[in-house]
């Protein structure tokens, strides 16, 4: 344990490095989280130590485990870090003009490029000087810890019963269609029912082990099983693998339309009825008055309100 107390402040810094470090039980993934370095991020983890008089994370066999003393004053920490947010953010004028702040948005990778491509382009229109960090949201990831803990300000997803423990919003709705190589003999006249039975699919590695995706779960309902030949590790990957074969992929039709740009592939109507895909802002408590983060809030909502409406 140390035994000489560090002349270092406990600052906001030292405060959010501590509460990842709980989280992740981990240097490199802290590191990566707060795109530090590790060093940089083992002097944190020394100033903390020699703060607090207690080593907070010792290594056993399965890993890095907080010690009593850690996990005591875990729950204080993030209540600090949310006073100290709401003190600094809360009444005060926003100016994204001059901001240097930090946007951190988490999405997963079927979110239509050209939403992604409009919220950029803004971003850099009216933030010149801020950075945006877009993160890839996993089957396994915690996306509400990491809302609560302000390692993400935003989270988009299209889940079909979202958390009712946070704020959200609808950012867009995107219909379902099927793209195609343009050279599939069923491009230039459409798919029926029971082509759609018939044709072999591509179909993305399911995105959570927890909730079915919203074109299964239709699907199911309606007692229709499609022939599913190719499982694509993600959604971005699946429209390369169409060119030239006679596979089909359901997916929506802004998702569709970008890659249909780029590739020999043709976007066809759906013979099934789906519900459009329903894309959801999400955020946390902590940061919903802030102004900065109200702009970024309305930035997206404006790009998702304006999307429709491309040619």
């Amino acid at each position: 344990m140390p035994t000489r107390r560090s002349n270092a402040m406990l600052d906001t810094y030292l405060l959010k490095v501590f509460c990842i470090l709980m989280a992740e039980r981990s240097v490199s993934r802290t590191a990566l989280k707060l795109n530090q370095s590790q060093p940089a991020i083992s002097v944190a983890l020394k100033n903390l130590r020699l703060i607090f008089q207690d080593p907070l994370l010792v290594r056993e066999k399965g890993g890095m485990v907080p010690t009593d003393r850690a996990l005591a004053i875990l729950d204080h920490a993030k209540s600090a870090l949310e006073s100290i947010d709401t003190m600094l953010e809360t009444g005060e004028d926003f100016d994204p003009a001059s901001s240097r702040q930090v946007f951190r948005i988490g999405s997963p990778d079927y979110l239509a490029p050209a939403f992604a491509a409009s919220v950029v382009a803004r971003f850099r229109r009216e933030a010149p000087h801020a950075r945006l960090v877009l993160h890839a949201l996993g089957p396994d990831f915690d996306f509400e810890r990491s809302l609560a803990e302000g390692t993400l300000d935003v989270v988009i997803g299209n889940w079909p019963e979202p958390p009712d423990r946070m704020h959200l919003s609808v950012l867009l709705e995107d219909p379902i269609v099927c793209l195609m190589s343009a050279d599939h003999p069923l491009a230039s006249r459409g798919l029926t029912l029971e082509d759609f039975r018939r044709v072999q699919h591509i179909v993305p590695t399911p995105y959570s082990m927890t909730q079915r995706g919203m074109i299964d779960t239709v699907l199911t309902s309606l007692r229709i099983q499609r022939e599913e030949c190719v499982e694509a590790q993600s959604f971005m990957l699946a429209p390369y693998l169409l060119p030239g074969t006679d596979l089909v992929f359901t997916t929506t039709r802004h998702f569709a339309r970008y890659y249909a740009g780029l590739l020999p592939l043709t976007i066809v109507e759906s013979p099934i009825d789906f519900p459009p895909m329903r894309f959801y802002q999400l955020w946390h408590a902590r940061n919903h008055h802030a102004p900065s983060h109200q702009w970024l809030r309305h930035l997206l909502g404006d790009c998702g309100r304006a999307l429709p409406a491309r040619p």
